[in-house]
């Protein structure tokens, strides 16, 4: 059965990232601590620390991965925490620099359905009508540790995330499972700083504090780079490997 909070959920923010060593990564998450609250869902000691796998979707000829016309601008996927029987269908877009999400939390036993025909009263129809008409399937299977502090402020909400320990590895199907992984930035930590409008007091002073600057890095493309062979001469690249000029949504009034 699906869940009662099923239903289509939107949200529009910025996102900036930066990629740090991992000791510099854990003096940026004691610092988020002290003035940021913990994630609503998190555990561990802090209450903010919980396990993401995810299933990530594109073409034969991977147009998401090479960002070719409009697949540059929207992800698939499908996000588990944890090991909960909840998962959630996803597609992220962006725009102008600006992040919108698009998600439907469903049991993971009904992932079937993706493989079945259309049901027109299925809460994930919309899902699995774009990867039909996107001839999208699953490709990547990326898992992390991530550590989640929240806020508010008179713009709205604020998000600070911190992602250790990535492992990538083939996807087998729209299914969660534990196949062959690969680690990815073992020594590294990827900082993510959400916002809806402009960038709050908190993370202003991070930045400064840590000297942060921001790249673009998407752990899909990581994914991707570190589980198949993709032509290099085809590859647009944006990746943290090969990336080292400033994200241009990074700017002096941001700052």
């Amino acid at each position: 059965m699906t869940p009662a909070a099923s239903r289509d959920l939107r949200s529009k923010a910025f996102e900036i990232k930066f990629v740090v060593d991992r000791d510099h990564g854990q003096r940026i998450r004691e610092a988020g601590r002290r003035v940021l609250s913990p994630d609503p869902w998190g555990s561990g000691p802090a209450s903010d620390e919980y396990q993401a796998t995810t299933v990530y979707f594109d073409t034969d000829e991977f147009d998401v991965y090479l960002r070719r016309g409009s697949f540059r601008r929207a992800k698939y996927r499908i996000r588990r925490y944890g090991q909960n029987n909840v998962v959630f269908l996803e597609r992220k877009l962006r725009t102008a620099d600006v992040l919108s999400k698009r998600r439907t939390c469903l049991e993971i036993s009904e992932l079937r359905r993706l493989q079945a025909a259309l049901d027109s009263k299925w809460p994930g129809l919309w899902f699995h009508e774009r990867l039909l008409m996107r001839r999208l399937a699953p490709r990547c299977q990326m898992s992390y540790s991530r550590t989640a502090r929240v806020g508010t402020t008179d713009c709205g909400p604020i998000r600070l995330t911190l992602d250790d320990d990535l492992f990538a590895g083939v996807a087998g199907g729209a299914r969660f499972e534990d196949a062959d992984r690969t680690s990815i930035l073992s020594d590294k930590t990827i900082v993510e700083m959400k916002f809806t409008a402009t960038m709050p007091a908190a993370f202003k002073r991070l930045v400064e504090q840590f000297a942060l600057e921001p790249v673009r890095v998407s752990k899909y493309r990581l994914g991707i780079e570190a589980t198949h062979s993709v032509a290099p001469s085809q590859v647009d690249r944006d990746s943290f490997l090969q990336e080292t000029s400033p994200d241009p949504a990074f700017t002096n009034e941001t700052r």
